[in-house]
Formats: structure tokens, C-alpha cells, sequence
């Protein structure tokens, strides 16, 4: 199991924003972009929007980064768009055979490190903006163009 695409669509949707910054950006473009149906970017836009990310006015295209990119991180987004609950990011399996040493004993095992493991893709995710990934977005058409 991955962790919900609605992660790299919010990403892609607010360094989108702000790459195309001058233009009033539809949610028919930025499916282009994304590669989806215009109603996906909608619903994670709502998401966006819920949770301060973004401004958008019903009925008119166009949307806002509502903070500067540089506040906005990769944390944020992640708990935006509702990717898991939290301490979620990994399951346990259901009713281990309880006669059984590993069992038994698995889940209590297991839990204490899937939330350690949790918590540092969360911190490090923190340590990342939106600015960050346009910088480098940036760079790398850069590199592409001069390529060609």
C-alpha cells in the first residue's frame, strides 16, 4: 500500500500555482497538468483550502498560494489532503493467531517502531517547503533547455 496520491497532487497543484503565478490557472489546466479529471483537482483544492494553503473563490478560476511558499511545507500538505490518520501511515494485520509466539506478540512488537518510523518521514517532511520543490522544479528546466 502507498500513500494516497492526493500528497504529490496537492504539491504538484501548489508549485503549479506558483510557477503559472501571472496567469489565472483553471482547474482544467492544472488536470492537464496533473495528468486527471478536473473534479479530483477540485476536491483536493478544497482540501488546500480547508486547511489555510490556498485561496480560491467559488465560480471564478484562479487560486493563491495563501501563505508564502517558504511557510507552506511538505508537512503541511501531507496533513492537508488527508493522506493517513494520524499514527495510521502503517497497518497491522488483524487477529495474529493468538497460540502462536509471533502472534502473540507481533502487533505490540511492531507498533512502537511503525510510529517511530512515522514520525521521522513527518519531521523530515517539515524540514521541506513548497518554495523548496519550486526552486528545484525551476532548476531542472533549467538544465532541460539547455539540453536542447
Amino acid at each position: 500500500m502507498s500513500i494516497s496520491s492526493r500528497f504529490a497532487v496537492g504539491i504538484h497543484i501548489l508549485t503549479l500555482i506558483e510557477i503559472n503565478k501571472t496567469s489565472v490557472i483553471s482547474s482544467e489546466f492544472l488536470a492537464s497538468s496533473v495528468n486527471t479529471n478536473p473534479a479530483v483537482i477540485r476536491k483536493i483544492m478544497g482540501m488546500l483550502k480547508n486547511a489555510g494553503l490556498i485561496n480560491v473563490r467559488p465560480g471564478i478560476a484562479g487560486a493563491q498560494a495563501a501563505k508564502k511558499l517558504s511557510e507552506i511545507t511538505l508537512h503541511d500538505v501531507y496533513k492537508a489532503v488527508n493522506v493517513v490518520q494520524e499514527k495510521e501511515l502503517f497497518s497491522i494485520h488483524d487477529n495474529p493467531n493468538p497460540d502462536c509466539p509471533v502472534g502473540r506478540n507481533i502487533q505490540d512488537a511492531v507498533l512502537p517502531l511503525f510510529t517511530i518510523a512515522q514520525s521521522a518521514m513527518e519531521k523530515a517532511l517539515s524540514h521541506i517547503t513548497i518554495d523548496d520543490v519550486v526552486k528545484d522544479i525551476i532548476e531542472k528546466e533549467k538544465n532541460h533547455e539547455s539540453i536542447k
